[in-house]
Parts: structure tokens; sequence; C-alpha cells
């Protein structure tokens, strides 16, 4: 894939970018290393201050920023400017709590002293997606600047100039250079950039076949790696539910980021008694939708990222529909210039169909009726996904049995899943592995160093 921005709402190309030479590659591998070895040097208060700086250049410039965004990917400007905005909230976090979250731990043994002391382990590559551009790099970055590594970005082809400005980011906000880059490379390119051995570890965001050969890759030359993969988020409704608020949220849940969300909501798994008022009101909300130019103030879904991703999505609706799928709204492109795709909802789906088992991303939702909490559960959890879920109920007996069986990174009751920097962020199943934020996120990429002294 050509690295280039692709307007798409347009299909305008606004600017290609000529890939890394293994020479340019080896030049900024080589500046890494090097700064490295002073910038782990640096104490917390030093970073600190810089990432506070970069939180500044993002809260004060994140319609700038949205633009960028917004004209590479297609989100909604309001939800591009919000993006940036949370950058600066995990930048924050981590600048006022790496120190704590690193400190040294004492362990009584029978040594005169023994403690565990975290320290960084050097350059770390991410892998990362276009959906949401600037967010998954930070909440990469913050930590592992914060914690004395280097970073390198290889990010989507598709988002180059995103890139780039996150690159500069950081350099305008103090750090030196070789402590953040970014590859302007193709995914051939990962490979021999991880065999490095100057690459100490790797963490990617992104589909289940590109987090397998990663992992494949980095497992060779036995390096540490995190992967967030797919999702296909279970968001169940019981009876004892507020079934008009949560058909509200069901709506946003689904079309957050124009659907192109790991953590969307995207299996809506209704208790029987109160199916067919709330699939009313869902039809209702999705219908009501505005897709339109995601530059516009009032636009709610924007086009979805690249002509690929419409059709595959328009192949596995209508391959479901084929299998016996039934359409309540929506269930086509929309016919004008960009990537436009109707807001979808699909009930009676079969358990072979793509709309059953497959993570269908875009603003296209499926549809299931459950006789009980059981039920419910079981469906939730019959997928090779394990990303995230939400529950809805007023029932306590039932908050903990979903809390105790959904088969998933994290459950929402009474809530729409998010990521938020205070807690841990991360699947199991094949949504992958290792977490993002909070105080796991940065001792991921960490050497857990045991000192015992006698």
């Amino acid at each position: 894939m050509a690295i280039a921005s692709i307007n798409p709402a347009t299909g305008e190309t606004i600017k290609t970018f000529e890939p890394f030479s293994n020479i340019e590659i080896e030049k900024k591998i080589e500046i890494a290393k090097n700064t490295f070895y002073s910038y782990r040097k640096t104490s917390f208060a030093e970073r600190a201050t810089m990432m506070e700086k970069a939180a500044n250049i993002l809260e004060q410039e994140k319609t700038y920023f949205g633009r960028i965004m917004t004209t590479e990917m297609g989100k909604p400007l309001w939800a591009a400017a919000e993006e940036a905005a949370k950058c600066a909230w995990v930048c924050r976090y981590y600048a006022e709590n790496a120190e704590r979250f690193l400190a040294d731990e004492t362990i009584q043994t029978n040594a005169n002293k023994s403690f565990i002391r975290y320290q960084p382990l050097g350059p770390i590559l991410a892998v990362m997606p276009w959906n949401f551009p600037f967010w998954q790099v930070f909440r990469f970055a913050a930590p592992a600047l914060m914690a004395g590594n280097v970073g390198f970005l290889k990010h989507a082809s598709n988002v180059p100039q995103c890139a780039l400005a996150i690159e500069d980011i950081f350099h305008r906000a103090g750090f030196a250079e070789g402590t953040f880059q970014t590859l302007l490379i193709g995914s051939d390119k990962v490979q021999h950039i991880l065999e490095d051995s100057r690459i100490k570890a790797v963490t990617l965001t992104g589909s289940e076949p590109a987090g397998s050969m990663v992992a494949s890759i980095a497992g060779k030359a036995i390096k540490k790696t995190v992967l967030e993969l797919g999702g296909s988020d279970p968001f169940i409704v019981m009876p004892s539910a507020n079934i008009e608020e949560v058909a509200k949220i069901a709506v946003k849940a689904r079309t957050i980021n124009n659907g192109q969300s790991c953590i969307a909501a995207k299996r809506f798994i209704v208790h029987e008694k109160i199916f067919k008022v709330f699939s009313e009101k869902f039809v209702e909300g999705m219908q009501k939708l505005k897709v339109a130019d995601p530059m516009l103030d009032d636009c709610d879904v924007g086009p979805l990222a690249t002509p690929a991703i419409v059709e595959e999505l328009e192949k596995q609706v209508q391959s479901s529909i084929k299998m016996g799928a039934r359409i309540l709204c929506g269930g086509n492109r929309i016919d004008k210039p960009g990537n436009y795709y109707q807001p979808t909802v699909l009930a009676d789906i079969p358990k072979d169909s793509p709309a059953y088992s497959q993570e269908l991303f875009g603003p296209v939702a499926s549809l299931f009726s459950v006789g009980d909490i059981n039920e419910a559960i079981q469906l939730a959890n019959d997928t090779p996904f394990g990303l995230g879920a939400s529950a809805w109920t007023n029932d306590d007996k039932e908050k903990q049995q979903f809390i105790d069986e959904i088969e998933s990174g994290s459950v929402f009751i009474n809530g729409m899943v998010a990521s938020d920097p205070r807690l841990p962020f991360g699947g199991i199943k094949n949504s992958g592995y290792g977490r993002e934020l909070s105080v796991f996120g940065i001792r991921e990429f960490v050497n857990i160093k045991t000192v015992w002294i006698k």
C-alpha cells in the first residue's frame, strides 16, 4: 500500500510520501540507540516537564490536529478534536504518575536489603493503526517515554501526516532527537526492523493477521510484545435496564468513530421480553444519524477510511443477508463520492454468517434475542474475540454474573466500553495479550529487576 493521504470524503489524493530507504532506517535506529543511553539517565521530573509541554500543545492545537485526522481517515472533526484532547490527558496522567508507578519496591527476604527496580529496555517499535491515529500512539508513547525508553512509530500507510505531526509534537515539547521517531515505511520493512538487535520490544494495535505476523517475528527474536487486536464486543440488555436510555447509548456505542473501533459495541444481545421495544428504538436512532462530510459540525457518521473497508463491509453484510439475516435498516453503501455506508441493523442472523462471528468494521449492528442471562453470556462468549463487553441491568445478581462469566479484557456494567488512562486496557483470546494504560501499561516495557543485597 502506498504511503499517502487520501481524503476518504472525496477520494482525492492530497499528498504522497516516498518510503524511507534502508540507509535512512539504519540512521534512525542508530540515533535512537545512542539517544537512549543519555535519555534513560534523565530524571522523572525532566521527562514530566517535557510530557506536560506535549499535553499543552495537544490541548491548545486540538482542532488543527483534528483536521489532519479527519482529512486522512474520515472521523467527524469534533470527534477528532476530542481525540487530541484525550491524548493530552494520557500525557499528563503519566507525567504525574510515572515516578510513583516505577519507584523501587522493597521486599522483605533474608537479605539485608532486597527490592524491585524498574528499568527501561531501549528502543521500542510501535506498529499502529489508522482508526484512532493519535490516541493509539500516545497511549503507547506517553508511558514508554516516561519510563525512559525511546520510541519508533510505524503508522498505517494512510495516515502519514498524523504520524509526522506526532513526531513534531514531541520535538516541540523538548524531547531530544531520537527519543521519538516516525518511520515512513510499508509493512514489508517491519520484519527487518524487528530482527535488528537494537530494537528491544514491539507493540502492535491492528488486525489478527498483522498481530500474528509481528508476534511470530518477535518470538523468533525473543522480544517482548504487546498486542491489541480485533474485537466483536457484546452489548447485553436485560429487562431491568432503562430501555429508552440504553437504546440511545447503543446507537453511540455502535457508531463511534464511524463504527471503526475495536471496542465499539457490535453484537447487541437483548432479552426477549424487551427485544421488540429495544429494536424499534435502536433502529429509529440509527436511521436518524446524519451521514455527511466529516468537517461539518452536525455530522454523526463520516466516510469509512478506505474504499477497501467499504467493499469488505458490503461483502460481509450481503453474504449475511444471503444466508438468512434480515435488514432492519440500511444495508448499502451510499451512492456519492467518498467511502460512505448507511448505518445498518441486521437481525435473525445465522450462526455461520459473517455478521455472527466476524468483526464488522463500520456502522453495522448485529441484533440478537435471548431467553435468559445464561443464553446471553453464552452468546457473548461465542466469539474468537475477547476485548470488551458491556451489560445493562439493575439486578445486582445479574451484575455479578456478567462480571464473573463474560470472557473479555474489560466488562462495563451500565456503561459504554471506553479506554481510560487510569484503567488497564487490553484483551484475551484473539483480541491479543498484554495491557496498555494504568500502572500495568507502563510496566510492560521495563526490566523488572530483582535486587538482593547481603
